[in-house]
């Protein structure tokens, strides 16, 4: 890890002492079941398809994937190894293998093409725009052409009650990091990294805001692939 990363990495719940806590508060705040439970509906996932949990935290997302579809390869990538040392211990409780790394969203530590799905729940709104940007770049660079991206995260609000709720978590998360999905951004953001048919397709109303459920295709002809990688490319 580079200094550059520690300045810019932001735990969960946005403070160290409070990642114990985590999986609690996610629980009791968010939804967590039905919102989840609903992005794993979304991925149609099938034996055999390699599936990567990015921004995986506590594990809770790769384990139920796990559990449900047991035949297909999960792997979860998250920048603190804090949380990645919870996720393996409930995983190891649970008695299911899932991979684990630790990795920086916006530099992935695997190879072009090696993922059928990519899955990720509430973690673009811990970043800024421009590792947004460089995220959905290798997201875009490590799925196969025809694989599909499957996120859940805040959204824009859908009435003012739900407004107000989201400030807790930009108290928490900051301010600046969580304008872009305040405004709606992230179908914009995914269409620049180079998916086609992206979708906000549906959305939770909880006590922290509105939740949203995207879709995104990587096209199996990508033209522009090479052009959309190397401008959001992190190096």
């Amino acid at each position: 890890m580079s200094d550059n990363d520690n300045s810019r990495y932001v735990p969960a719940l946005r403070f160290r002492w409070l990642t114990p806590t985590f999986d609690v508060v996610v629980r009791t705040t968010t939804r967590e079941r039905a919102f989840k439970t609903a992005l794993i509906q979304q991925a149609r996932l099938e034996t055999g398809r390699r599936v990567l949990d990015v921004g995986c935290g506590t594990g809770t997302l790769a384990l139920w994937v796990t559990q449900r579809y047991p035949h297909v390869q999960v792997a979860g990538v998250d920048g603190d190894p804090a949380i990645l040392s919870i996720a393996s211990r409930k995983a190891r409780d649970s008695g299911v293998q899932i991979r684990f790394d630790h990795g920086f969203s916006y530099r992935l530590p695997y190879a072009d093409a090696e993922f059928d799905r990519i899955l990720s729940s509430l973690f673009f709104h811990h970043l800024s725009w421009q590792d947004k940007e460089r995220t959905a770049g290798e997201m875009f660079r490590v799925m196969r052409p025809g694989g599909e991206l499957h996120v859940a995260d805040w959204g824009r609000p859908t009435g003012p009650f739900m407004r107000i709720g989201f400030l807790t978590v930009q108290l928490l998360d900051g301010f600046s990091n969580t304008q872009d999905n305040l405004k709606g951004r992230l179908v914009e953001l995914f269409q620049a990294a180079g998916f086609a048919e992206v979708a906000q397709t549906r959305t939770f109303s909880t006590m922290s805001g509105t939740l949203a459920l995207y879709r995104a295709i990587k096209p199996r002809s990508a033209p522009n692939e090479a052009e959309s990688i190397s401008r959001l490319q992190y190096f």
